[in-house]
Order: structure tokens, then sequence, then C-alpha cells
């Protein structure tokens, strides 16, 4: 189900950096950093609520959004998937690659901000949020980028941290009040979509990594219609 209109947007499975990056430089340099501090970020397993949310779906063409290390990407290409995953840092998608080449899959990398990836509209049977750091602005370009790459027929799964939204300014500096979260994208749905899940429930957590304190999770899973 490849569709060569996306060439142009897309890198090799072999090299995720090869068309340089598109998008805000800080951003890139700051999840670079965060990246390069640790030898790994996170666990290395699929996020519980994708496995869960999945189970059932027919494979197609999946968009990765935020793939950080590659362990969901990695796992979607080993279930069937056609997977295009996307990063913001260079860091995170070499091991990404790496991690893809060792288990013999393969992945269309791309390297870029959502919002100046370029993908091309309603081309994608799944698009996978999970735990996204996607910036907000006055026109709702995420959220809105979010939903334009839906196919008809599609699903749109978004996970977050339950009361991440609600949590003040904390000392690093990090401002709910900055970032898009699953309500923001849910109160743009219109009549050509339908809500299946939109619920609070336990994390289904994997030992070990960044964010593994978190207990709970917002899961929005909404399917386009047309």
């Amino acid at each position: 189900m490849t569709d060569d209109s996306t060439a142009g947007s897309l890198t090799s499975d072999t090299d995720p950096l090869a068309d340089g990056y598109r998008g805000d430089p800080g951003v890139r340099a700051d999840w670079d950093s965060r990246y390069a501090d640790r030898q790994q970020l996170w666990s290395g397993r699929p996020n519980g609520a994708l496995v869960v949310e999945v189970a059932g779906l027919t494979p197609g063409r999946v968009l990765d959004v935020g793939c950080g290390e590659g362990a969901d990407a990695v796992w979607l290409a080993r279930g069937g998937w056609d997977v295009t995953a996307l990063e913001v840092s260079g860091v995170a998608l070499e091991r990404a690659a790496g991690h893809a080449r060792d288990a013999g899959t393969t992945v269309r990398w791309v390297h870029a901000a959502l919002t100046e990836a370029g993908l091309p509209p309603a081309s994608f049977d799944l698009v996978s949020a999970q735990y996204p750091a996607l910036l907000r602005t006055p026109d709702a370009a995420a959220e809105r980028a979010l939903l334009s790459v839906v196919a008809p027929g599609g699903v749109l799964l978004l996970v977050h941290h339950a009361g991440m939204d609600t949590r003040p300014t904390d000392e690093s500096g990090f401002d709910p009040a900055d970032y898009v979260w699953p309500s923001m994208v849910a109160a743009l749905l219109d009549d050509d979509w339908v809500v299946e899940v939109d619920e609070q429930r336990p994390r289904v957590a994997p030992d070990g990594g960044a964010g593994a304190h978190h207990t709970d999770d917002v899961v929005l899973r909404a399917r386009r219609l047309r």
C-alpha cells in the first residue's frame, strides 16, 4: 500500500537523516539534548495502550507521531503494518533506525515536526500519537495536522498522561498550556468522525524509562468516516 506521492517527504529506512530536519531548530536541539543525556530514554517496549487499541485492527499504513527510540514503530512493523515514523530528535531517530535494523524490519523515517513534515493528507489507516509533545498554537496547527492525515475509515489514537494538562508550571519551566492535549483534539472532531474511546484508565506501563511513574492514561480513539 505504498504511495509514491510521499517520496519527497520521507527518508529511507537505512538513513533517517538523509533529507535534513524540517522544523524549529530549537525544539530539535532540546530533544537531542534530552536523548543524549541517557543511553536509553524509554523502556524499549511498545506502549501498553497502543498494544490494547491496535488489537483487532487490520494492518495498513500507520503514522507513529513522536516515535522516539522506535519501540512502537518496530512493534507495528513486526505486526504487518506499513510504518512511517516521525520524530524531531535526530539522536532518537538514529537509535530507532538501529533497533529496526536489528529487528529486521523496514520503517520510513521522517525527521520533522508534525506541522512541517509535508505528509500527504488522508493517507494513513492509523495515526498513533503516544504521549506526544506537540506544541500548541492559536490556529490549532498540530491538532489539525493529526486529523488531516487520517484516511477515511482510518483511526486516530491519541494517548497521554492523565492530569498533566491541569498541572501548574513547574520548576523546569514546563507549562501545560504550551502543549496539545487529547481534549483539544476531541473538540475539533465533527460529523466526519465517530469517537470509539474517550476515557481515563490505569496505564499499562512498561518497566523502566522516563515517564514510568505516570499511573493513568487518557485515551482518545476516533474513526474518520469520510
